[in-house]
């Protein structure tokens, strides 16, 4: 009963920091894409106001104020997208994520989990994790586990279809074929951007009395605003690594239904947790810099 004890409280704590990572990766994708949309607007509304300034001055002067305030919105949003806040939230999640791990190998036996000192050893690998993540303390003020059954893993051969099947099929594909739409959308809507601008240049070169040439500069910042975005996201770089672990575990699922001993059991366990972990630490320090950071190599 006391391993048990020390394993729902240790899954609780999962829940806890689960939602907190989420409560942050929220607000990051929330400010993003106020980003978006207020830097589009911006072009938009300032571009309007000098179109309009000689026949409708009054109109002109609150389509430019209404563009400086959304120009001012984006330098006050982006702090929320960068940097620290970046680094707290990839932490956040890197805690739920090795709580879990911990809590799948203590269930099923493995990863130094086998002896019956496991529910000791579980507490102390916990507490060491918890201990590093002091700082981030106030991101779960306010949060409440989630009542959850543990796993339904008792040993090496229940873990796989539990563990590894749903993070192969219920996570990681799922999530890539997210991603590709997302993916595809933007891509589809920078060309749709793309061709608009170069239907107005030619409009504008050809009937310069038509006044539609600053609304060239105005396709081009939102093009431009899309491809920021993407960047800031990271998908291509998520479905690169979203579709390279699917693989990687779809094949340990494979060797574990082929395997004939609980020693090559025991290490596939262990290789699936090494890989969920490394495409874990890999997208969270990547996701965790900024392009113009690593265009810089800082």
């Amino acid at each position: 009963m006391a391993d048990l004890t020390v394993a729902d409280e240790v899954w609780a704590r999962q829940s806890e920091w689960s939602q907190a990572a989420n409560r942050m990766k929220a607000s990051i994708d929330r400010a993003r894409t106020t980003i978006l949309i207020l830097t589009v607007g911006g072009a938009v509304l300032a571009t309007a106001a000098a179109a309009v300034a000689s026949s409708a001055p009054w109109a002109g002067s609150m389509l430019a104020m209404a563009s400086a305030v959304s120009v001012g919105l984006v330098a006050v949003l982006r702090p929320r997208t960068t940097g620290p806040v970046l680094h707290r939230w990839t932490r956040a999640r890197a805690v739920a994520e090795a709580l879990k791990s911990e809590v799948y190998l203590y269930l099923a036996r493995s990863g130094g989990f086998a002896g019956s000192d496991r529910h000791t050893r579980l507490a102390g690998t916990t507490d060491e994790v918890l201990r590093d993540a002091a700082d981030l303390l106030p991101q779960t003020v306010g949060i409440t586990a989630v009542r959850r059954e543990l796993p339904a893993v008792t040993d090496a051969i229940s873990y796989f279809p539990v563990r590894v099947d749903s993070q192969l099929n219920g996570f990681y594909r799922l999530r890539a074929h997210a991603i590709q739409q997302r993916l595809t959308l933007f891509r589809r809507l920078e060309v749709l951007l793309s061709l608009a601008g170069v239907v107005l240049a030619a409009f504008a070169a050809a009937y310069p009395q038509a006044g539609v040439g600053p609304w060239v500069a105005v396709v081009t910042t939102a093009t431009a605003a899309v491809a920021t975005h993407v960047a800031a996201g990271r998908y291509d770089y998520q479905l690169v690594e979203y579709l390279r672990t699917a693989d990687e575990l779809s094949r340990i699922l494979r060797d574990a239904t082929h395997a004939t001993s609980t020693d090559v059991l025991d290490e596939l366990v262990q290789r699936a947790e090494r890989i969920i972990s490394i495409q874990n630490q890999g997208w969270m320090a990547k996701l965790s810099r900024t392009p113009e950071a690593e265009a810089t190599g800082s």
